[in-house]
């Protein structure tokens, strides 16, 4: 895959990382791997990794009810349709009708976690995904909706994990990234509305959005995550690869075209 990710040079500014993994670890780098960069909403598949940990330890559990206020379920939140709004904890449209993407639902989602684990959200991420997966430059100092730091080389770990995953079982992981609660509408933000707007447990899925960030030639199976940072994250399971990417530019105009033409170009080359 040599050659690849060069094209990052190209988009705005001068800092940039991306690195591309199959199941047997890295397949290509290029840029500023081990620099640190903020993650913005790519933290929420980290979190969402930890709470399936939690779920599979018993600590947690996905369809207990919760309070009117708060949405009607673990699962719910993860999947942004508890009708919570964007970035306040109060309930705007009945659970379960709705795809509301929601930071505060998230918020909620880290206090439950360190509720049920008597730990703080951050240290039980340490704990649980971090530490294991040997992501040692990874730190949440702030909101499990957008709060983390990490790098290129870190998030390959992460990717390599969710080819093959060894701290989840396959099934938790496969329920994780197919569609909860099916048909429902709502914005995948830059992007507009898309109908339906599918999600997984804190994993976005491609199926089949239009626009979307992801490969146009990738799987519908792709699932992932982008963060107003300028950061994405995707996984093609059919493909076997997954590819990661860090900058210093905040999501924009410029990447709407951009990231899915690279994502495209790292398909062809994987597949070469």
């Amino acid at each position: 895959m040599t050659g690849s990710l060069s094209i990052v040079d190209g988009w705005p500014g001068s800092r940039h990382a991306a690195i591309a993994v199959g199941p047997e670890g890295v397949r290509d780098l290029h840029g500023e791997v081990d620099q640190p960069f903020a993650l913005a909403s790519v933290t929420k598949p980290l979190v969402a990794y930890a709470v399936l940990v939690a779920i599979e330890e018993g600590s947690l559990e996905l369809d207990v009810g919760l309070p009117p206020e708060r949405g009607t379920s673990l699962r719910h939140l993860l999947s942004h349709a508890s009708g919570m709004a964007p970035d306040e904890q109060r309930v705007v449209a009945p659970p379960g009708t709705r795809r509301i993407y929601s930071n505060a639902g998230f918020e909620l989602i880290g206090e439950m976690l360190a509720t049920a684990t008597a730990i703080p959200v951050e240290a039980y991420l340490r704990e649980a995904v971090l530490t294991p997966l040997e992501m040692t430059a990874t730190s949440l100092d702030g909101s499990p909706a957008h709060g983390a730091t990490s790098t290129a080389t870190d998030l390959a770990r992460f990717a390599t994990e969710l080819l093959t995953p060894t701290l989840i079982a396959a099934t938790t992981l496969d329920e994780a990234t197919t569609v909860q609660l099916p048909g429902l509408d709502g914005v995948l933000p830059g992007f507009g509305r898309q109908s339906p707007n599918d999600w997984g447990l804190g994993f976005e899925l491609r199926d089949a959005k239009r626009p979307h960030w992801t490969a146009p030639t990738g799987s519908p199976r792709t699932f992932g995550h982008f963060g107003r940072a300028g950061t994405f994250l995707w996984i093609d399971p059919d493909a076997r690869v997954g590819c990661a990417y860090l900058g210093e530019v905040d999501f924009g105009a410029w990447a709407i075209d951009a990231w899915p033409a690279f994502s495209a170009a790292v398909l062809e080359a994987a597949a070469r």
